[in-house]
């Protein structure tokens, strides 16, 4: 009888570390363990015995297959310790953002906490933490929009910058509005006017800021200046031509962020179509070229605009 004690009470600890790492991708962290009940002994056994595996240093997985990703996302955060939330682009992927991969797992913890490092963590100290920034519920992380704002300052490019804030959008895990909101807390950063014009962007100004932006490097460029909005009369009525150049068979349709929903690629299709049909060249640039790969799309306007026919007066 005084075995059976110990035997049930590490029985029960057992079960309730088990119940815990069902709702954390079957990773629990070895504080975790030692509040339901076991003890150091104990969980070295099962390590030792090769039923249980270690990840990182503070966190055990409850089988020795692969860790999920859910599983890694939960060990990461435990890494960092209480107030630790993980951040940017490993937020983002924990949140539902689909088609994006991460070398490593971002964990932002405040100043003053000494955090540990392992292999494919990326754990730093930040001004910026806060837990008003936590998100409602699932693994200790930040909310899809401060994430994504903070993708983008810390992403390797201006390009992967845009990529991480639009993505979010495109696939419903937030708002262009949220974004903006998020992006008020950013006092200074080098990437503040760009995330600034992405934002008003995905914001609903595509036709104002685009067509201005464009027409802007056209004059900087010494392109003859294009006509904008013009009104062509298609099978299905009338429709708009963002820029063009009749003299020279040139059209150049600036692509916002709606352009890749499936609500508007059938009809955009047609547009282009009729416009091909009538002998123009169209050219399609997409808004986010302006920001991260402006010289690549321009030198295209000026291969259309030579080849229809104009030649630069310098």
């Amino acid at each position: 009888m005084e075995h059976e004690v110990p035997k049930r009470r590490s029985s029960m600890a057992r079960r309730r570390v088990t119940r815990l790492a069902d709702r954390q991708g079957g990773v629990v962290s070895r504080r975790q363990a030692y509040d339901a009940g076991l003890t150091r002994g104990e969980v070295r056994a099962q390590v030792r015995a090769h039923r249980w595996q270690r990840v990182w240093s503070r966190s055990l997985c409850l089988h020795t297959g692969p860790v999920s990703e859910e599983g890694l996302d939960w060990a990461a955060v435990f890494e960092g310790g209480d107030r630790a939330l993980l951040d940017a682009e490993a937020s983002l992927v924990a949140s539902g953002l689909q088609n994006y991969d991460v070398a490593s797992r971002r964990v932002s913890v405040p100043r003053g906490v000494k955090p540990l490092v392992g292999t494919g963590l990326d754990i730093r100290r930040t001004r910026r933490w806060s837990a008003d920034d936590r998100a409602p519920s699932g693994v200790p992380r930040t909310r899809v929009p401060v994430a994504a704002v903070r993708a983008a300052m810390w992403a390797a490019s201006d390009k992967q910058a845009a990529l991480l804030l639009t993505m979010p959008v495109q696939q419903g895990l937030t708002t262009a509005t949220l974004l903006g909101q998020a992006l008020l807390d950013v006092r200074r950063d080098r990437r503040r006017s760009l995330m600034h014009d992405l934002v008003l962007d995905l914001v609903g100004g595509v036709r104002s800021v685009g067509e201005l932006d464009f027409a802007r490097e056209c004059r900087r460029r010494g392109f003859p200046e294009p006509t904008r909005q013009t009104v062509r009369r298609g099978r299905d009525g009338r429709y708009y031509l963002d820029v063009c150049w009749d003299d020279f068979a040139l059209v150049v349709e600036i692509d916002g962020i709606h352009h890749s929903w499936a609500t508007t690629v059938v009809p955009d299709a047609l547009r282009q179509n009729d416009v091909a049909l009538g002998g123009a060249t169209v050219l399609r640039l997409p808004l986010l070229g302006l920001r991260v790969a402006a010289d690549d799309f321009f030198a295209q306007v000026e291969c259309g605009l030579r080849a229809g026919g104009w030649r630069s007066a310098a």
